[in-house]
Formats: structure tokens, sequence, C-alpha cells
């Protein structure tokens, strides 16, 4: 009885060590594709924003072109009368009647083009509000700063605390700096199972320059 079921034990032990193993793979990939759905979304909502923004400038412009118009209509009123000079004595009424509808028309046509550039001051607010550093910039900043290399969730951190307005999570921080290390702008070490970040060393550049100059041999 005892042989017959050591096989099984063995089985059984194998069976549990596969399925913690596919377990923790699945997790690991979960928070692969949580990171990359955050990354995208941040993306969506910067796109939305700048969408915003096209769209009131868009409209301002295309307003602000007919608004003209009733200038045009207006210098050219004044024209009428010089046309008829005639000695008849009913034909200065006739001229000041055509005239004084011609200026009503005229300050009827003036009073929306009055608040018509009230609407720039607007979409220059919500343009302000689109400028500002990404989050590649915050991140590759933070690095350059920094004299020892760290790790996703310091990084996050400390750019959560230093904007509060925003909203950094740890699985995007991650997602960024994986993708500045395959650019070649961020370096990877690993310590054991944890994984730290620092910015990437520029080429030495000035010695070659040094090599190939002939004015310093």
């Amino acid at each position: 009885m005892p042989d017959s079921q050591t096989p099984t034990t063995e089985l059984t032990s194998q069976y549990t060590a596969q399925v913690a193993g596919d377990l923790e793979l699945n997790a690991k990939e979960q928070e692969r594709i949580t990171a990359e759905v955050d990354a995208l979304q941040e993306q969506l909502r910067a796109l939305q924003h700048d969408h915003t923004v096209l769209t009131h400038l868009q409209k301002t412009l295309g307003v602000a072109s007919p608004a003209t118009q009733p200038a045009v209509e207006e210098a050219a009123a004044p024209s009428v009368p010089r046309q008829k000079t005639g000695t008849k004595p009913g034909a200065g009424k006739q001229a000041r009647a055509k005239k004084a509808p011609a200026a009503q028309d005229g300050k009827a046509a003036t009073k929306p083009a009055s608040k018509k550039p009230a609407a720039a001051p607007k979409t220059t607010g919500t343009a302000a509000k689109a400028t500002g550093p990404t989050l590649v910039e915050l991140i590759r900043r933070h690095l350059a700063d920094q004299s020892e290399p760290r790790s996703a969730a310091e990084v996050a951190t400390t750019l959560g605390q230093a904007h509060p307005d925003r909203a950094i999570k740890t699985t995007v921080v991650r997602t960024t700096l994986e993708n500045l290390v395959a650019k070649s702008h961020v370096q990877r070490s690993k310590q054991g199972s944890s994984v730290y970040y620092t910015t990437a060393e520029p080429e030495p550049t000035a010695a070659l320059a040094e090599q190939t100059d002939p004015a310093t041999a």
C-alpha cells in the first residue's frame, strides 16, 4: 500500500506546482494588460482634451470672418445719395428716407458682432490648461535629478505627491518606464527580485571629437 501511494503523492505535488506557476503567470499578464489599458486611457483623455480645444478654436475662427460683412454694407450705403444729383425737391427726402433704414440695418447687424469677440478669452483659458509636461517628461526629469536608481513605485509616489491633480498610478509608470527602456532613454537594473530604473548615460561624444579633431593632435 505505501508503494502505491508514493506515485500519487508525487503527481499531486507536480500538479500543485504547475497550477501555482500558471496562476502567477496569469496574474502578471493581467497586471501587464491593465497597465497598457491605463496608459491608453490616459492618451485617449489627452486626445479628447485637445479635440475640445481645437473645436473651440475652430468655432471662434469660423464665426469671426463673417462679422466684416455688415461693415462693407455700411460703407456702401452712403454712395446711394451721391448718384442722385437731380434738382427735384422730393429727391432729397427720398434719399434721406433710404439712408435711414440703411443706418438702422447697420446698427442691427453690428449688435451681434460685438458679442462674438467675447468667445476668444474662453478658448485661451482652455488652451492654457492643455499645456503642461507629459508623464514621460515628468519621469525623465525625475530620474535625471536622482543620484541613485529608483523603482516604479518610488517614482509614482514622488510624482503623485508633486502633482496631486494628476492620477498617477504605479502600473502606468512601470509601463512608461519599460517603453523608455526599449528606446534606450532609461536603463533598468535588478537587485534581487526588485527592478530599478535610472536615466541613460549619454554617449562619450566628447572623447570621439578629441580623437578626430586635428587641432588637438
